[in-house]
C-alpha cells in the first residue's frame, strides 16, 4: 500500500492519463468540426423548405376554395413544364451517356490474374466465406489486401480525384463532368451545386502492366497446381 503514494510510481500513470487526453481532445476537436459543417448544411436546407412552407398551404387551400385559382396554378404550371422541355438542361444533357466502345478485356484480364497472383484475389472472393469466423476472414483479408495493393502499387498510379480531406465543402461548377463527381442526395435545379465531399475518388494517371507473349492465354487467371 505505501508504494502506491510513491511519486515515482504514479509518473507514468499520469503520462498514459495525458497522452489519452491529447488523443481525447484531437477526436473532439474533428468531431466538433464535421457536427459543425453538417449542422451548417442541414440549417440551410431546412431554412429554403420553411421558407417555401408558407407559400405551398396557401395555395393549397385556395385552391380547393377557388376554381378560378386553381385553373391560375393549373395554366401556371403547364406554362412552366413547357418552358422547361423546351429549354435544355444542364443538368440532365451532363448525364446523358456518351457513344459506347466495346471494352478491350486483355488488360483487364491480365491485371485479374496479377491481383490472383501476388494476394489471391479470386481464390477469396471465390471462395464460400459463410461459416468462417469473423477473425479467420479478418486474416486472410490481410493477406489479400497485402498482395492486392503490392500489385496495384507497382503496376499503377493512383491519385485521388480530389485533394481536400472528406468532409470539406465542394462546389460543382456547370458543365462539371459527371464520369469524374457524382453528385448524390437531393440533386435539384441546375448547376453551381454546394456540397461536402463524401469520397474523394480515384483516379489512374498511369498503367505499366507487363508485356505478355502472345501465345499466352489471358482468359487462364491462375493455372491447376498438380502436385506430383
Amino acid at each position: 500500500m505505501a508504494n502506491l503514494g510513491n511519486s515515482d510510481n504514479l509518473e507514468p500513470l499520469a503520462s498514459k492519463f495525458s497522452a489519452a487526453r491529447v488523443i481525447l481532445s484531437n477526436w473532439l476537436r474533428i468531431a466538433g468540426q464535421y457536427i459543425a459543417h453538417y449542422a451548417v448544411i442541414i440549417a440551410r436546407n431546412t431554412w429554403i423548405v420553411l421558407t417555401r412552407l408558407p407559400i405551398a398551404v396557401f395555395s393549397f387551400i385556395k385552391a380547393l376554395a377557388s376554381a378560378d385559382y386553381a385553373d391560375l396554378l393549373r395554366t401556371l404550371y403547364a406554362d412552366n413544364i413547357s418552358t422547361i422541355n423546351a429549354l435544355p438542361s444542364v443538368t440532365s444533357a451532363a448525364l446523358q451517356p456518351s457513344s459506347l466502345q466495346q471494352s478491350q478485356p486483355d488488360s483487364a484480364l491480365l491485371l485479374l490474374g496479377l491481383l490472383q497472383k501476388e494476394g489471391r484475389f479470386v481464390d477469396f472472393l471465390q471462395e464460400d466465406i459463410t461459416n468462417y469466423a469473423d477473425q479467420d476472414i479478418g486474416a486472410a483479408a490481410r493477406v489479400v489486401h497485402q498482395g492486392c495493393q503490392r500489385v496495384l502499387r507497382q503496376h499503377l498510379e493512383i491519385q485521388p480525384v480530389f485533394d481536400q480531406p472528406e468532409g470539406s465543402p465542394i462546389t460543382l461548377e456547370r458543365g462539371f463532368d459527371p464520369a469524374v463527381v457524382r453528385p448524390t442526395g437531393q440533386v435539384v435545379g441546375d448547376p453551381p451545386f454546394h456540397g461536402a465531399l463524401v469520397h474523394r475518388g480515384w483516379r489512374a494517371t498511369a498503367v505499366h502492366l507487363p508485356q505478355v507473349a502472345v501465345s499466352r492465354d489471358l482468359h487462364v487467371l491462375a493455372a491447376a497446381e498438380v502436385e506430383l
